[in-house]
């Protein structure tokens, strides 16, 4: 996305620094000249603001970046030389309840939601990534497969139903504004009737239906299509490893080892499914756990990467998958916000951990949980959960930003498909300011920066030999965004 639209300063010619006079090495005490970018250069730069207070909530600012920089400070060193991985998008899941939601509203009124939630002009944050669940996931009014029919191993009587009242028309919305937007798709769990307790919280996928549930699959990604829903990826199971949500489904490391070996992936083959294979979708506490899965070369092949959440562990489990198997993807794709949310805590953790932590352990997508929920926290089944908040909150036609909208937007917004992560260094402690750099595809670099500790931190940014200072507040995040067309050197 172009950042002229916004310029905090412009000044033309061609983007170079020039150091006025030379720093005195020899200890007495001279204060070297500060580093200035001539007045006749050019340089566009945007700059979006989160405060702890909430007086500014991803708020344009002017005057923050600074033309001068102070040689005494820590620096931001951004290498665009440096690339890491490709960055498919960010964004929430797309649950059910949200879809009921959405479609409740007036069509004005939802016209006016979507357009801020997926447009890339002037009022959207240009949410680029959803995940949506295969059957119903905890929050749905109610728990449903697409295939009741007990025994129909053909699946003959696969049919989408209750998604297409509101999931599959709010998709379409979405694809309306959002052509290229990108899906994933994870089940909860099986139709009861494949489950060894033939309910809809907890049991395991029987292995007579291994062959039944691999082609559910694939007729769930040929009727979506049909619908002109294109699906990118699938996981075998969220949360494989908790049985207790309804719905939800164990699903071992073996047993999702050949599922996929013996089963989905010669299935997907069969029917020219392009739809990617993502393992895993649970927590970072047991990297063990997808290790386990890609140590099979069989399995290993038909598998895209490994999905993951951070209710426990640590994001750079991440970064373990990545060193055993670089040439696998990684996703991070679920994270909640407890209700009624406290938005300098929520942001400050979530922008740390999810979005910059994610990024840094070459995850190729940030997804926040539920994109919407009402003023009770609903939709949820019974058993689901009941203090989930939503990105935004639905009452009728009145809707309420939540924090998850801003921690999404200070990355979806210019941090556009495409982008691809480049190396960014602190030269202070890095635990106190957790940054992460991109460089976009119209050749822009976007920082994203928290202040983590508890006082104002001075700093500078260099590009490339380029140098200007900014500071952050306590607890604040920022957006930064500099057009610098000789940031990449191809």
């Amino acid at each position: 996305m172009k950042l002229n639209k916004i310029l905090i300063f412009i000044l033309s010619g061609i983007f170079s620094l020039i150091v006025a006079g030379s720093c005195d090495n020899q200890g007495n005490g001279t204060k070297p000249p500060p580093t200035v970018i001539p007045p006749e250069l050019d340089i566009e730069s945007v700059v979006y603001l989160s405060k702890p207070d909430g007086s500014a909530k991803f708020e344009l600012q002017e005057g923050l970046l600074k033309k001068v920089a102070n040689p005494y400070l820590p620096t931001i060193q951004v290498d665009t030389n440096q690339k890491y991985q490709q960055i498919d998008g960010f964004g929430f899941s797309l649950t059910g309840g949200s879809a009921k939601l959405l479609w409740s509203m007036s069509s004005d009124a939802r016209a006016e939601i979507l357009e801020q939630l997926f447009g890339v002009g002037e009022n959207g944050i240009g949410t680029s990534y959803l995940r949506i669940s295969i059957g119903s996931s905890d929050l749905d009014e109610y728990t449903f497969s697409y295939n009741s029919t007990s025994g129909d191993v053909d699946m003959n009587d696969f049919d989408l139903g209750y998604d297409r009242r509101y999931l599959i028309p709010v998709l379409k919305s979405i694809l309306n504004i959002n052509p290229d937007i990108r899906l994933m798709a994870s089940p909860w769990s099986a139709p009861v009737w494949m489950k060894t307790n033939n309910a809809t919280v907890g049991g395991r996928l029987k292995t007579e239906y291994y062959r039944a549930y691999a082609l559910y699959f694939v007729k769930y990604v040929q009727q979506m299509k049909a619908e002109g829903i294109v699906i990118d990826a699938v996981t075998i199971q969220n949360e494989p490893l908790h049985g207790g949500n309804n719905p939800s489904m164990e699903m071992s490391p073996v047993e999702q080892l050949t599922f996929v070996k013996d089963y989905l992936g010669p299935a997907f083959e069969t029917n020219h499914i392009e739809t990617k294979i993502v393992i895993y979708d649970h927590n970072c506490d047991r990297p063990d756990y997808p290790l386990t899965v890609l140590a099979n070369e069989e399995a290993k092949s038909y598998i895209d990467g490994t999905a993951f959440h951070l209710y426990g562990g640590n994001i750079s489990s991440m970064s373990t998958i990545h060193d055993a198997h670089p040439d696998k993807s990684l996703y991070f794709t679920e994270q909640w916000i407890g209700a009624p949310g406290n938005f300098a805590e929520d942001v400050k953790w979530h922008i740390r951990e999810v979005v910059i932590g994610s990024m840094r352990n070459w995850s190729r997508i940030a997804l926040e949980w539920n994109l919407a929920s009402d003023p009770n926290t609903g939709i949820h089944t019974p058993g689901g959960c009941t203090t989930c908040l939503g990105a935004i909150t639905i009452d009728g036609n009145k809707v309420t930003l939540n924090p998850a909208w801003y921690i999404i937007a200070h990355a979806s917004k210019y941090v556009r498909p495409g982008s691809v992560r480049v190396e960014s260094a602190y030269s202070g402690n890095p635990d106190d300011l957790p940054n992460v750099a991109f460089l976009t595809p119209d050749n822009g670099v976007v920082l994203l920066i928290l202040n983590n500790i508890d006082r104002k931190q001075t700093f500078n940014i260099d590009i490339h030999g380029t140098s200007f200072s900014t500071e952050l507040g306590a607890g604040e995040v920022a957006t930064i965004g500099v057009r610098c067309t000789h940031c990449s050197s191809g």
